[in-house]
């Protein structure tokens, strides 16, 4: 399998966003399919690392669909906060995953830490963990990450989850704010995919 160029994959996200990064970021070669065209729902994450949970969903949809399955599991982790929201991100926006929600809720959990804190330099990172399964079969897995601040407020339209409230390090502006191809030489999901796609 390894040896072998995957031509067709599913990918495993119901995520629009994610969905669209992750075509773009792989080869024109690779036919890609979405769990949406099998009517497919996220199975239940309980892992307790994005790579755990990433390989749940990789194996879950590869076993419904007999198909090659390639799996993103990522978030945002906040230092001042215990690292969350981590594996909980999208849940942070609620049933819906409501990302408008879920700044707010950052936003409002940065408050009760520290009245104070827009006056501080908030470290966060975004981490984004990858992997290909073929049915049982982890075929293989990469993390990448980038290292940055919370912005005080949210700002941009571009990308999607918690990029308008992200700055990079090195930068001024927000991943909501940075045009989509500047972003994909930066964003942890670039940097996942750089050390996976010799698989592909």
């Amino acid at each position: 399998m390894q040896n072998k160029k995957i031509k067709k994959l599913l990918i495993g996200t119901n995520n629009k966003g994610k969905l669209r990064e992750i075509r773009d970021l792989l080869p024109n070669f690779v036919e890609t399919l979405s769990t949406s065209e099998f009517k497919l729902k996220s199975p239940k994450e309980s892992g307790k690392t994005f790579l755990q949970n990433s390989l749940i969903k990789s194996k879950y949809f590869s076993k419904k669909t007999n198909l090659i399955c390639l799996a993103d599991d990522s978030g945002l982790e906040i230092d001042v906060l215990n690292k969350r929201p981590g594996i909980y991100s999208a849940r942070w926006g609620g049933k819906n995953s409501d990302f408008k929600k879920a700044i707010k809720k950052v936003y409002k959990e940065l408050e009760k830490k520290n009245k104070n804190w827009k006056n501080k330099k908030i470290r966060a990172r975004f981490i984004c963990a990858l992997s290909i399964c073929y049915l049982n079969k982890k075929i293989a897995t990469s993390v990448g990450k980038v290292e940055g601040k919370i912005s005080n407020e949210p700002k941009g339209k571009n990308g999607f989850g918690y990029d308008p409230i992200f700055i990079p390090l090195g930068k001024n502006k927000t991943f909501g704010e940075i045009k989509s191809s500047e972003k994909y030489r930066l964003d942890h999901r670039f940097k996942a995919f750089k050390k996976i796609k010799k698989f592909l």
